[in-house]
């Protein structure tokens, strides 16, 4: 069995794992720093060998993990949320408007990121001249090509091409190798997405290529592919004949919880992008805006 994440940084950790912690990672570089309950990873995979490497286009992929425990805390959750937002606007144009595509399906909770997000974002782009201070930000959620007909990504450049934006934000789900990063987890890449990842239905791509402006993707992790934790787990237990365990490729784990994880860690990102996108506002801004 194959180890599946969407994760960079835990790409890179099973490169590791399989190379040995003193080789050298060819093509990636990647530095580490942890503070007042987030740890942030940021991976740069710089050329061909790091793709071949880590089977991840050439890009920058920010990964922050949250303490356990961390949303739950008004304080914790602020913090959490200016992180967010800062790493979000280093990564963005400082100007200009902006469309945000809560990517998913509403009705499946793992896979209701993106969509969930959006109700607690500071939607801006109606309100023309009246807040100069505010960006211009604009919002969908293009549902899933079952219940519409449409590819996601065809609706959301449809938008593209009549608005304008300078660049577009996509949230999403994603998969981890760990439930312990299940909704604890946040990354960042400037490489774009592929919508569906976290429930293994991937679709057409968002990324430049496709819609002709900078794409940032913000993805949480809401499961993990059950032949990953399966073979996690009899490794963790010195079984080292995995690879002969089978399992069904489509079952995925998800925590029992996941529709409390989920509706804090969607809070989490609609605030974050908020924070990240109108750099005037504070947290207490953003609650005023979205109640």
């Amino acid at each position: 069995m194959s180890k599946r994440t969407d994760l960079a940084m835990e790409a890179r950790e099973l490169w590791q794992e399989s190379a040995g912690k003193t080789t050298q990672l060819p093509g990636v570089r990647a530095r580490e720093s942890t503070g007042r309950g987030i740890s942030a990873t940021v991976v740069e995979i710089l050329n061909q060998e790091g793709v071949r490497a880590l089977h991840k286009p050439v890009g920058t992929y920010v990964t922050l993990e949250l303490e356990r425990g961390l949303l739950r805390e008004p304080a914790g959750f602020s913090r959490a949320a200016v992180r967010l937002g800062k790493e979000i606007a280093a990564m963005v144009p400082g100007s200009g408007p902006v469309l945000v595509a809560g990517l998913g399906n509403g009705a499946v909770t793992p896979d209701a990121i993106g969509p969930r997000s959006l109700d607690h974002l500071v939607v801006t782009r109606h309100l023309g001249s009246s807040f100069p201070q505010l960006r211009p930000v604009s919002a969908i959620a293009p549902g899933v090509l079952g219940t519409t007909g449409l590819e996601s990504v065809e609706v959301v450049r449809g938008i593209v091409e009549r608005s304008r934006p300078c660049c577009v934000v996509v949230v999403d789900a994603l998969a981890s190798r760990s439930l312990e990063r299940v909704c604890t987890t946040v990354q960042l890449t400037d490489t774009g997405i592929t919508p569906g990842s976290g429930v293994g239905n991937r679709r057409a791509a968002f990324d430049r290529e496709t819609l002709g402006v900078p794409v940032l993707a913000v993805g949480v992790p809401t499961v993990v592919e059950a032949a990953t934790l399966l073979e996690d787990t009899l490794e963790a237990r010195g079984c080292r004949s995995a690879e002969t365990v089978s399992c069904d490729p489509s079952m995925v784990v998800t925590p029992k919880d996941i529709d409390a994880r989920v509706g804090r860690i969607a809070r989490l990102l609609g605030y974050g992008v908020s924070l990240g996108l109108h750099r005037s506002l504070r947290v207490e801004d953003v609650s005023c805006f979205v109640g």
